[in-house]
């Protein structure tokens, strides 16, 4: 995966709805007991770590009313993703997710 710093780069995207475009953040090797390094590809599926860059005008109830959403630009969060949801953007690969996607931010 393509990483680059986007710290001071404008990202001119907007997500829709209740979508989130977010950067992931490396994820680190991690060891067995016995000292063997366990690369990320190789790991269980789990949640990834990354930084919200953008967010979308929130999800319409039934009722049409709109709930803003609860993550801001510049929030570090774990969410799911999934492979049909990576995007590429001046060679920098994010993930557009929903935010039900979002399991947590990190304070």
């Amino acid at each position: 995966m393509k990483k680059k710093e986007t710290e001071g780069k404008k990202v001119k995207v907007s997500p829709l709805g209740d979508r989130v475009l977010v950067e992931p953040l490396e994820a680190d090797d991690e060891k067995s007991p016995a000292g063997i390094i366990i690369p990320d590809t190789a790991q269980k599926e789990k949640s990834k770590r990354g930084v919200v860059v953008a967010v979308g005008t929130g999800r319409v109830t039934d009722e049409g009313k709109t709930i803003a959403p609860a993550v801001k630009p510049g929030d570090k969060v774990f969410f799911n993703s999934g492979w049909d949801n990576e995007v590429e953007i001046n060679d920098t690969e994010y993930f557009l997710v929903r935010e039900s996607d979002i399991l947590a931010i990190i304070k």
